[in-house]
This record gives C-alpha cells, structure tokens and sequence, in this order.
C-alpha cells in the first residue's frame, strides 16, 4: 500500500478563534418608537437635567477648591488627613451622588467594600462608558490612575484633584515603572492611604467579555477586591467605532431617559493572593479576571487595548477595521511578537488583502501576491494558513502562519539549498535562465512569465541573483521559503510513491523525520 502524505498535526486549541470575535464595537440602532420617545422626553429632561447639574457644578467647585487648597499633587505626596479627608468622603462623595442623580442615575450596590487595610487595590470590570465614573463616587472617592493633562481640565480638573491620583505622564518615558512604584507604595502603606480604583482592561469595551487584564494592579501582591458594573440598558455605554468613541450620542440618550439604572456595583470578596501569585502578576491577573468573569456571566478572551491599535491601523490601510483584531495577548505571548512586528506584518497582508472584500484572501489572491500560478504546493501552502479550512486567509491567520510556518522554513541552510538548486553551473550566481528553467519545472507551467519576480530579487539590476540578494528577499517575504520546501516535501512523497518496496522503507525513515520537524512547526507550548 503507497505511503500516505502527512500533513500538519491539527491546530493547537489555544491558537483557535476566541468566543467573542469583536468585544470593541457595539452597534447602537434606535427604533422609530424610542427616537420619538427621546425627542419628547428631551423637551422636558435635557433643559431641566442641565439646570440642576450645573446648580451642583456651583456647589462642588468650591468644596474641591477648599479641599485642595496649598495641597501639593507631585514631590513627596501625602495622603490627606483630618477635615481635609473628611470632607473628601463625606461632603464630595455625597455632592458626587447628587450630580449623578440629576443625570438620571440611580445606583444599586450590592455585597461589602472592604477597607484599605483589607484590600488596598479596588479592580473593576467591565470598563465600557466614562459614566464608570460613577464608582469612584461609590466607593467613597478612592484613588485613581490618570493623566498628568486631565488636572489642567477646567472645573473637573480640580475634582481630579481630591482623588489624589496617581499621576501617568505620557511624555516621561519612566512613567509606566513609577506609576507602578506609586501604586506599589500606597498599597503597602497599611491603610494610610486610600484604596486604589484601578480599570484592569485598560480600555472600554461593550461588556460581552472581560479582556486581558494589565498587570499594574496585581504586581504589589495584595489583596484585590473585584467590583463588577452592570448597565441593564445595553445603549449605556461607549465603544470603539472607527478608532473614536461616540460618547456624545450614548452621553445625550442617557440624558433622554427617565432612568437609568446602575445595577449593580456589587463588591466580589477580596481576593487574596498565594505565594504563587505574588510571583507572577499575570497569574494573579488571570485568576481575579476569572472569578469576575463567572460571576458576570461571561467569557474571557486574550484582546486588549494594543487590538485597539491595530483596529486603527487596519482602518488607515484600507481594511476593515476588525481584521487588525489578533487577540494580541496570547498572539504576542505565544510567537513572541512585539506589537511593532504585528504592525508590520499588518501592512504586508494589507498589501495583498485591501482589494479584497472582507479583508480576507483567496488563493488566487494568494497566488497573484507571490507572482506564481495556482499549484499543488501553493494549495498545500494556502492550506496550512487557512486554520479554518473556510477558503480564506484573514489577518490572525497570516500572522500565525508566517511566524510559525514560514520564519522557521528561513534558515541558512534551506536557503542555501536552494540557491544551490537554482545555480545548476555552480557559479555562486543565477541567472534568469536558470531562475525561470526550475520554477518552470518544479510549477509544471511551461508559459510561466518570471521576469517580475525575477527583477525583485534582482535588487541591483545585475542580470543575476547574488546569495546575499537571494537570502534578502527571502527574509522579507518568508512565505516563498514555505514553498519551497513543501516544493521539496511533495517531490520526496512522489518518489517514494515510485520507488521500489526496499527503497520505499529507507526513504519512508528518511521522510518521516522531515515530516515530524515540518509538523512540529505549527505547534507551541500551551
């Protein structure tokens, strides 16, 4: 009985789709009946809920002003003491409620906050509205992460203020690791300071899942205590759409409704870590997320906010925006890619997906990039990217496939091989000739028109293709290295299929072990 071809070993469970394929648009359509309700309601509410917001805009500033007076923001940070933090909890906590209520919100709060001392750290989810905001004024005016420029906002700079936040520079290239020193230091300060509110996600999302948490809460080694939002009304909220959230139109149909319900800020108990978390961050990270997570109701997924980038990125380049998503945590973890080496690769699947409806490629799309014709390797090669099996290669699966495939297949002594299987007189040089002569063969294309191809390798217009010319192209589409060698693998299993049966039991052993390396290459350690 002929051998049979071995193909890749079935693809790893955890490089698979995630549940939720996009957690940062969310579509928000208003039926004919609610935009006649909005607009009836609007007569009335908008002017009445300006009025009386303002009236507590008046009352607050003061009140932040006097709190903040002669106190300093940066240096030798203190916390505050005496009537100042009295007034901080009690006087602006409670006109924090009023300005709230005037917006129409009416808060539910569910289970037991813990004090400083007992969970220093406050970690809330799911982030998906600036009305979050409302937590703060919950929980009793805790400390915050924010940007050094939100201080410099009129009015609402000097509520910023009363928080004492832990301040984040964009432009002091050490401001990640002292942010992170700040937090360290008021987690462990044994309940002087107050607790630090910190949104783990990073970024907002429509509250379908919970994404990859930072690691900043979760990195002193404390006791966490989880804090969950729920929004009844799925119009609460502000997602991603086109790289910008539209906070205005969730902002003013808020504002439309009689009521709009916070249910629930229900405090979780706090999570205290093991030894085992205290060394690792992400694990400590991972476990609170999961906990959070059941008790929503919902899946997690490896997403965060770099996706969000290359959302953008992928709209600049003419492709629909999701195809930038990748799940950059585990994509970055697993085939140890920086978010610049995902970018990169973003733009050259970009040049040739962006005629391509969806942001998807087809093989013939496929075939047309790399300037060859439709072939058994080429189908073979589509086939090991196209994880799916759905026809197509979409952006996740490009990436995969060329860092796992691909890369690997570019070594020295595979291109070597090759140049050497090109250069048919041994000259150290191939020539259009030679190029075009094997292509042609190994293709099964006699027509076959290489003069395009050939002058890319060809950087110096020479006539010829030098080594180092060769391995340079190689390294900057490393799916050509791919097909060669499936080339060389199919050209082994044909002849093996016509060779004797005491010459198929040798080269049956010398294939296999071929076969195990290439299978092997579209693993990775879980």
């Amino acid at each position: 009985m002929p051998p049979q071809r071995v193909f890749a070993l079935p693809r790893q469970q955890s490089l698979l789709l995630p549940a939720v394929i996009n957690p940062f648009v969310q579509d928000t359509k208003l039926t004919k009946t609610a935009l006649i309700k909005c607009v009836l309601l609007g007569i009335l509410l908008v002017p009445l809920r300006a009025l009386l917001m303002s009236l507590v805009l008046m009352v607050t500033w003061p009140v932040a002003v006097i709190i903040t007076f002669s106190h300093p923001l940066k240096g030798a940070v203190e916390p505050m003491t005496g009537w100042r933090r009295v007034m901080c909890r009690r006087v602006m906590a409670a006109l924090g409620r009023a300005f709230y209520f005037c917006m129409g919100f009416r808060v539910v709060v569910k289970g037991k906050q813990g004090s400083s001392s007992e969970a220093p750290i406050l970690a809330v989810a799911p982030h998906s509205t600036f009305f979050d905001g409302i937590v703060c004024v919950v929980a009793g005016l805790p400390s915050t992460v924010s940007r050094v420029e939100n201080l410099a906002t009129p009015i609402f700079g000097r509520f910023v203020r009363c928080l004492q936040p832990v301040l984040v520079s964009r432009k002091d290239p050490d401001s990640r690791k002292n942010t992170i020193q700040e937090i360290d230091r008021r987690a462990k300060s044994g309940g002087c300071w107050p607790q630090v509110l910190i949104f783990p996600e990073g970024t907002c999302t429509n509250r379908s899942c919970l994404i990859t948490f930072k690691q900043g809460a979760f990195i002193p080694g404390v006791p966490v205590q989880p804090v969950l939002i729920r929004y009844p009304n799925k119009l609460t909220g502000c997602f991603c759409k086109r790289g910008f959230c539209f906070h205005a139109k969730v902002y003013i149909y808020s504002l439309l409704n009689l009521s709009t319900v916070c249910s629930v800020f229900q405090f979780l108990p706090p999570h205290v870590p093991t030894e085992e978390e205290k060394k690792s961050p992400a694990l400590f990270a991972n476990r609170v997320r999961e906990t959070m997570a059941r008790a929503l109701g919902v899946s997690v997924t490896d997403h965060t906010y770099e996706d969000c980038r290359l959302m953008i990125s992928a709209g600049e380049l003419t492709l629909p925006m999701e195809a930038g998503l990748v799940e950059f945590t585990k994509i970055s973890r697993k085939l140890h890619l920086k978010w610049d080496n995902v970018k990169k690769e973003l733009e050259g699947f970009a040049s040739m997906a962006s005629s391509c409806k969806g942001g998807r490629i087809t093989i013939e799309e496929f075939a047309k990039f790399l300037k060859l014709p439709v072939n058994p390797a080429l189908e073979e090669l589509f086939a090991l990217f196209d994880r799916n099996g759905d026809g197509t290669i979409d952006f996740r699966e490009y990436v995969i496939g060329v860092t796992i495939l691909c890369r690997p297949a570019n070594t020295e002594d595979v291109l070597r091989m090759a140049f050497q299987l090109f250069d048919t007189d041994d000259d150290q040089k191939i020539t259009r000739e030679e190029f075009t002569s094997l292509l042609r063969s190994a293709l099964g294309v006699s027509d076959l028109n290489l003069t395009k191809l050939f002058k890319d390798i060809d950087a110096d217009g020479s006539g010829f293709i030098t080594f180092s010319e060769f391995q340079t192209f190689a390294t900057t589409h490393p799916e050509y290295a791919k097909l060669f060698t499936t080339y060389l693998e199919l050209q082994r299993y044909q002849a093996i299929q016509e060779a004797s049966p005491g010459e198929l039991e040798l080269a049956g052993q010398a294939s296999s072990e071929v076969k195990q390396e290439d299978s092997t290459s579209d693993k990775k350690d879980d």
